[in-house]
């Protein structure tokens, strides 16, 4: 097979898969006639092919997959107009913490954030494919361990954990968690934001994380105010 007809399979494939097909399945299309090398290279010249269009070729945790371009959001919206889910800055701060400290136990949260961690916070996360138990960590009462999910990463646009932004001090602060909580300003592409999260000052960078530019990619939303928050225990109320 030539490489014209491999990447019109490969291009194939992918825009009819539902989910994200990791390199050990795409080879299966040509009965392992093709190494991984090869098709990654396939793989990076459609990329390249398609770079000029709506539609773009990326590589995330649970392998390669065609998704529109963020500058697209604005007229895909205008045919399916209903609201994406919309989440506390309690939640984000959570899923935040999760990700930048796992394995992590809900008193390792309540620790940093300073207020209790409502159940409905972590089911929230559980229920969207976002973090789950990994373990237990053994000491009194053996509490859940929680870590994020390939799922996680899938909706990010990221294809492991080290592609978040680093911090100087993992362990957060006040003012990290402040950072957190800000509030949604528009759709930015997932790679860029942690790119230059990465050269931010701490708070910052967890921001990134936290915060509505970097999520509304997986189809999310955050409140603009959290008038409705309930400090005991972080969860917002219902409206």
């Amino acid at each position: 097979m030539n490489t014209v007809d491999a990447k019109r399979v490969l291009e194939t494939a992918l825009i009819c898969a539902q989910q994200p097909v990791p390199l050990r399945e795409l080879r299966v299309l040509f009965r392992d006639a093709l190494g991984s090398d090869t098709i990654k290279l396939l793989l990076q010249d459609i990329q390249l092919e398609w770079s000029q269009r709506g539609v773009e070729l990326v590589q995330v945790a649970s392998g390669w997959r065609f998704q529109s371009r963020p500058e697209m959001r604005e007229y895909l919206d205008r045919l399916h107009p209903e609201k994406p889910p919309r989440y506390s800055r309690a939640t984000m701060e959570t899923l935040a913490i999760i990700a930048y400290r796992q394995p992590v136990t809900r008193g390792d949260i309540e620790d940093i954030r300073g207020v209790t961690v409502n159940s409905l916070i972590i089911k929230q996360l559980e229920d969207r494919g976002w973090v789950e138990v990994i373990g237990h960590r053994e000491t009194v009462g053996r509490p859940s361990l929680f870590a994020t999910t390939r799922q996680f990463l899938d909706d990010m646009g990221l294809q492991s954990l080290d592609q978040l932004p680093v911090l100087d001090d993992p362990s957060g602060s006040a003012n990290a968690l402040q950072a957190m909580a800000a509030v949604a300003q528009g759709v930015t592409e997932p790679d860029a934001a942690f790119a230059d999260a990465a050269n931010d000052s701490q708070g910052e960078a967890i921001a990134s994380l936290a915060d509505g530019t970097l999520f509304e990619n997986a189809g999310m939303d955050l409140r603009k105010d959290d008038t409705n928050t309930d400090t005991r225990d972080g969860i917002e109320g219902t409206t």
